[in-house]
């Protein structure tokens, strides 16, 4: 899966990106940038305004949350704005040079840090009667003590398992760089106790759902488990809740514009329409609005943030 993803012809690291080939929150635009852009604003406040924010976006794709923050965010956050691209991919040749591009995480963080479904591509083991799976289906090796003590505790039973102790620790590493503001990871996921039975190992291509074919062909993705990845850091406190309650609290709506407005502003009918409709795409509980944020704050509270000011 590492390699199918991230190696020298990995899904991610060659071709246009995961914008060609999947709609996550990110590429939903609007009311989804305009919520990061409230909770940035609350976190900025609440940080007693720093000379310097930083916006760290770990799995960027192309960088296309980071570009609406720059090109939306008010004057007086956007000149204080630190903004870093953490991503295996080479570097687009027009990002602008204010937006830097590493491919590891800072050292330090004091502001947002972003993963916006990055862990459901962090690469996991398959297992199944207690033995690893390899990639032709096959079964393999017997699961290693420390897999199968996280199994034992978060993903119990005879059936198949995906074991996201990797997720846990990828999260936790992101988490300990924070020196002061808050992480927040969007992604597809389940608790103890909703496990799906068969697994939720998958491929994407084109818009399409495909066979994971491990040959870099397409996105190999599963759900996060999300519970674990939460207990997994320790320094900060979790809150954990759906996409839609998170818009919502943020200030995303996904209710059309009264139609009234349609005869006294035309323009603005449309416009409101528009954001309508993709705030209802973001908060919709069969799509994207299933979706869980996961919040650690380090000398902040992340439910005083998430209020629209």
């Amino acid at each position: 899966m590492e390699q199918a993803l991230y190696g020298p012809a990995g899904f991610f690291t060659t071709g246009a990106g995961p914008a060609a080939h999947f709609r996550t929150s990110s590429h939903a635009s609007g009311p989804f940038l305009t919520a990061v852009l409230a909770l940035l604003t609350s976190l900025d406040a609440a940080l007693d305004n720093p000379p310097v924010v930083d916006l760290v976006d770990v799995g960027a794709g192309r960088g296309e949350l980071l570009l609406g923050v720059r090109a939306t965010a008010p004057p007086a956050l956007r000149e204080r704005l630190r903004l870093v691209a953490v991503e295996l991919a080479p570097r687009p040749g027009d990002l602008p040079a204010d937006i830097a591009w590493t491919d590891r995480l800072p050292d330090s963080v004091t502001g947002l840090l972003t993963a916006v479904e990055w862990l459901d591509n962090v690469p996991l083991d398959v297992v199944r009667e207690g033995r690893y799976v390899r990639v032709d289906d096959t079964l393999g090796d017997p699961v290693a003590p420390e897999d199968a003590a996280w199994l034992a505790r978060w993903w119990p039973g005879d059936g198949p398992a995906e074991v996201g102790r990797t997720r846990d620790l990828a999260w936790a590493a992101a988490v300990s760089r924070l020196t002061s503001g808050l992480a927040l990871a969007v992604d597809y996921g389940h608790v103890t106790g909703e496990r799906p039975a068969s697994g939720t190992l998958t491929g994407y291509r084109a818009g399409r759902q495909v066979a994971p074919v491990a040959d870099g062909s397409c996105d190999i993705t599963a759900h996060v488990a999300i519970d674990s990845v939460a207990a997994a850091v320790g320094r900060a406190p979790a809150v954990l809740m759906r996409q839609s309650e998170a818009l919502r609290a943020l200030g995303a709506d996904g209710r059309r514009p009264p139609i009234s407005l349609a005869s006294t502003d035309p323009a603005g009918y449309v416009r409101a329409l528009s954001a309508a409709s993709l705030a209802a795409e973001l908060t919709d509980p069969g799509g994207l609005g299933s979706h869980y944020w996961l919040l650690h704050g380090v000398g902040v509270s992340p439910p005083d943030l998430l209020r629209p000011r």
